[in-house]
């Protein structure tokens, strides 16, 4: 598991401190970002695969990023959040690769790194509690702007936090059962490593060292999907994260991915996400 975590790096967006009176309802969150939770007080309630957690004080919580999830809360309730995103540079991510708990124990230690995190990022808490309105492209790239000015070491102080914090949840993290498979792990490997290449399914037939048809069928029964769906989701999904923390043209962005027609590119995204690109980013800008 070690190689996980080779060249890991977390990115801070955001982080701050809420009092919330039954004003934490959301309905089918999927946001490119991971959230941790410090509760402090009251309780709310998320459902993440149609499972409930009850979010009460004395526990960490973590959203992995792309997880489609609701929030709800009908009385008193406060915590401290933070959003933070993994930079990939063409690898695996971490938490697409493992199962991480959602709710661990914590302590002390926890809260005090926590308001430490947020001591050293001043001014980083969101200006509204509603995702629609902080989830979108302006927002985004100032907070990373926010790291680029940032002295190196509350850089690296930020970096060793939030490390730290996605450690305690990692202590009990496993590999998710597709990965399990090696086939499919050389699969996932080489298609996370070349997002911005044209990945064939004879290449990955070819890495598998099976058929193309023996292929699809071993996607089918880990993934629930074929190949050429999974390529087509995790550039979608990167695509959505240069959306949101870049500035690149949506032309660039497709070709980045090795997708040069650009009218398809516009169908694939609106086909996971019933957005265009264009639409996606003005629609948050606005």
């Amino acid at each position: 598991m070690h190689k996980l975590v080779d060249n890991l790096s977390f990115i801070l967006l955001n982080i701050g401190f809420s009092e919330l009176n039954a004003d934490w309802n959301w309905k089918k969150v999927c946001s490119p970002f991971a959230r941790i939770y410090y509760v402090t007080g009251g309780q709310a309630r998320t459902y993440i695969n149609g499972k409930m957690y009850v979010l009460k004080p004395g526990s960490l919580y973590l959203t992995p990023p792309f997880t489609l999830h609701d929030d709800e809360c009908d009385g008193l309730f406060s915590l401290y959040y933070i959003h933070f995103y993994e930079k990939i540079n063409n690898r695996e991510p971490l938490f697409d690769k493992l199962d991480f708990p959602v709710e661990i124990s914590a302590d002390s230690l926890e809260l005090s790194l926590v308001k430490r995190l947020m001591h050293i990022n001043p001014d980083r808490e969101l200006k509204h509690i509603d995702p629609g309105v902080y989830d979108n492209m302006p927002a985004f790239s100032r907070y990373v702007a926010d790291n680029n000015i940032l002295p190196v070491h509350s850089f690296m102080e930020t970096q060793s936090i939030l490390s730290w914090l996605v450690s305690r949840f990692l202590r009990f993290a496993g590999l998710k059962m597709r990965y399990k498979n090696e086939r499919i792990n050389k699969c996932m490997q080489y298609i996370h490593e070349n997002m911005d290449k044209d990945i064939t399914l004879l290449r990955l037939a070819d890495i598998a060292c099976v058929s193309v048809d023996h292929l699809t069928r071993i996607f089918r029964k880990e993934l629930d999907c074929t190949p050429v769906k999974y390529i087509n989701q995790k550039k979608i999904e990167r695509a959505q994260l240069l959306l949101l923390t870049t500035d690149m043209q949506i032309t660039d962005i497709a070709l980045n991915l090795s997708i040069d027609n650009i009218s398809y590119f516009n169908r694939l995204f609106k086909q996971y996400t019933g957005l265009t690109p264009g639409g996606y980013r003005s629609t948050y800008i606005s």
